[in-house]
């Protein structure tokens, strides 16, 4: 089998995004409470609008509240009593004044299911607003409507995540030599947990990437930054910049590699949630 050797640290990613998120596009529009929302993303096909009525997305949200919250959801992804959801309806989605859902509202889809909910005209226009409001405020794809809330990842235990560092990474890193004032290098709590996960930095030192040392039968050694093994091969990068790839036959020749990073890696596979969230805890204290 096959092994690949990684030869630059990467940013560790507790989550793999893998999200293409589209572009925005569109005006400001006004949200259930009256503020101003982020532009419209291109996973909301609906047209372009000018801002909503504040006064009127409110009332209107009281309204859906009482007639169409039980079927539609509060979020207007469906309710328990088996109404669709609006965030893909095609009427909510192309509505501009309410020439497509007022109807609806007032029995116009009766015959599949849709109750006549009694609003009169400005009753209804105030429900359409609000469910354009909403719809406006639809981020990027796979994001749900209304503003972005930034989750706090500090979650762990600083005492215990400074026991752990003392007992599992003293031996290699201080607090106050190479670790001293990790937290202002390193102000999003996010990218210090994916830079202490990783080893280090994004752009790998000199002085973090793995070097290898090879043996031939012949006697003779052969030095450099290791820049790929495995099973069969092993390609080291010389000093004057030129690479050279050995071939391997099981233990010949005699290959040894250093890697400055290799107890990170081995201490991947052993962290729980716990470990992570208190050593990050601890982390974010070292200004």
């Amino acid at each position: 089998m096959r092994r690949c050797y990684p030869v630059v640290a990467t940013s560790a990613s507790l989550v793999v995004w893998g999200i293409i998120f589209f572009g925005l596009n569109g005006g400001t529009t006004v949200s259930a409470a009256g503020a101003p929302q982020q532009p419209r993303s291109a996973f909301n096909q609906g047209p372009a609008r000018a801002p909503e009525d504040p006064a009127a997305v409110v009332h209107g949200k009281a309204l859906f509240a009482i007639n169409c919250q039980a079927c539609h959801g509060a979020d207007l992804r469906g309710g328990d009593m088996g109404g669709p959801n609006l965030l893909r309806s095609e009427a909510a989605l192309t509505d501009l004044h309410g020439e497509q859902i007022i109807p609806i509202i007032q029995g116009a889809r009766m015959a599949q299911g849709m109750p006549n909910i009694g609003l009169n005209n400005e009753d209804a226009g105030a429900v359409a607003a609000y469910i354009r409001s909403v719809i406006g405020s639809i981020g990027s794809q796979g994001r749900p409507p209304g503003e972005e809330q930034v989750l706090d990842i500090i979650v762990g235990d600083a005492s215990r995540g400074q026991a752990y560092f003392a007992k599992h990474c003293a031996s290699c890193h201080s607090v106050s030599s190479d670790l001293k004032g990790l937290a202002t290098k390193y102000p999003d709590a996010r990218q210090l947990q994916a830079r202490w996960l990783a080893g280090g930095s994004a752009h790998a030192q000199p002085s973090s990437l793995p070097t290898v040392e090879i043996t031939l039968p012949s006697g003779e050694k052969v030095a450099g930054g290791l820049v790929r093994i495995d099973d069969f091969l092993v390609t080291v990068k010389l000093s004057d910049g030129s690479e050279r790839t050995i071939a391997r036959r099981g233990a010949i020749p005699h290959v040894v590699v250093h890697d400055p990073l290799q107890a990170h890696r081995d201490m991947l596979p052993h962290y729980v949630d716990s470990d992570i969230h208190d050593v990050t805890a601890y982390l974010v204290t070292l200004k």
